[in-house]
């Protein structure tokens, strides 16, 4: 008799952790958008301009970006939403500029950025490699076709190593004449650590017999440091 009361409780203890198991909420990750009032986070940011008839036929510059989470709003769609201020400097014993306000939100299982006045879906929740998305469904631009690359990763920048992280696949394009290829770099309670946004185009010398770059842009942003002011 004993053992069969034992074995009951056994088994009432079993069903009762395969009830939570079943009902525990389903874990989304909106971490690797680190949507939290004061989170900051500091860039070394190289911008590249390719222009073959300019006088500087490659114009590099070199600066830092600090982004930052403010407060909560109210969007003209009635969601809560936050502010996201971007500030910019020339090196690192410059003064911070404020450069622009964007705002962010997670919705659903989007994470969405409004850039320059242009609602652009950063994220799709929960990371999978078979998530697919257009970037560009709420606005007017062409389409955007966004996939993880990468999830669950671990990934080193500037010597510091970051697990886990995402990677965005965002747009890839390669011919003779075209060298496309952006993707951004997520970790986990920091939100973008890297971004990688290259489109070059190629002209063929006739003379010389051999390609050249004629234009392009080049745009990289590398995590330096985060935080909470």
């Amino acid at each position: 008799m004993k053992n069969y009361f034992l074995l009951l409780a056994l088994g009432t203890i079993l069903l009762l952790n395969g009830c939570k198991k079943k009902n525990a909420a389903p874990d989304f990750h909106y971490e690797y958008f680190a949507l939290e009032e004061g989170r900051y986070v500091i860039y070394d940011v190289m911008n590249v301009v390719h222009d073959d008839g300019a006088t500087i036929k490659h114009d590099t510059t070199y600066s830092q970006l600090k982004t930052v989470w403010k407060g909560e709003y109210i969007d003209n769609q009635g969601r809560t939403a936050r502010e996201f201020w971007r500030y910019t400097r020339d090196s690192t014993a410059g003064v911070w500029v404020l450069k622009d306000v964007w705002t962010g939100i997670i919705d659903g299982i989007r994470a969405e950025l409004i850039e320059e006045n242009e609602r652009v879906i950063k994220l799709i929740f929960a990371p999978t490699l078979q998530k697919l998305w257009n970037a560009n469904a709420y606005n007017q631009q062409s389409e955007l076709e966004c996939f993880y690359r990468d999830i669950q990763s671990d990934t080193t920048i500037n010597n510091i190593n970051f697990d886990p992280t995402v990677t965005v696949e965002i747009k890839t394009q390669n011919s003779l004449i075209d060298s496309v290829h952006f993707y951004e770099v997520y970790a986990e309670n920091i939100g973008l650590i890297y971004k990688h946004k290259r489109d070059v185009h190629f002209q063929y010398d006739t003379l010389a017999q051999t390609w050249f770059l004629d234009q392009g842009t080049e745009l990289y942003y590398e995590y330096i440091s985060s935080g909470i002011e």
